[in-house]
């Protein structure tokens, strides 16, 4: 039986300032960054939560070929590709908290039936939304 999510990739345009970004404006912590040959396997997590990492990977060899792998890029700048949402315990503050430290949101803090969440992308253009549950239960409006 499946009991846990390891890790979860990413597909960024540039390493080190995808690492600057989660890093050092999101606060997430480095897990691993490790020259393993033929890539760079880099990792960061929700600093305590580190049983769950994201995998900040460059498009190509070994899992890409050099075609695909430019296609890939180029879903990635449209936002296309890989998407990651974050947990919170007040949206609007964290939301104050990052746009001081230089974070580019694309949408504000906004209530939904499921909660209050914020959108913003990341250097490469992967969409991010960082989300503060409603509590239980998640009544659906009618459409």
């Amino acid at each position: 039986m499946l009991n846990a999510i390891t890790h979860t990739q990413v597909w960024v345009l540039d390493q080190d300032e995808a690492l600057e970004f989660y890093v050092g404006q999101l606060g997430l912590e480095v897990h691993t960054d490790a020259d393993v040959g033929d890539m760079r396997w880099l990792t960061v997590n929700v600093p305590g939560l580190r049983e769950t990492e994201i995998m900040l990977l460059l498009p190509g060899p070994p899992a890409l070929d050099p075609e695909t792998a430019e296609q890939v890029r180029a879903l990635i700048t449209k936002g296309a590709v890989s998407a990651i949402i974050f947990k919170t315990e007040d949206c609007r503050a964290t939301y104050e908290r990052l746009r001081d430290r230089g974070v580019e949101f694309t949408q504000e803090p906004v209530e939904r039936f499921y909660g209050i969440d914020c959108a913003l992308r990341d250097p490469s253009g992967n969409p991010i939304r960082i989300s503060q549950p409603a509590p239980e239960p998640h009544v659906v409006p009618p459409s």
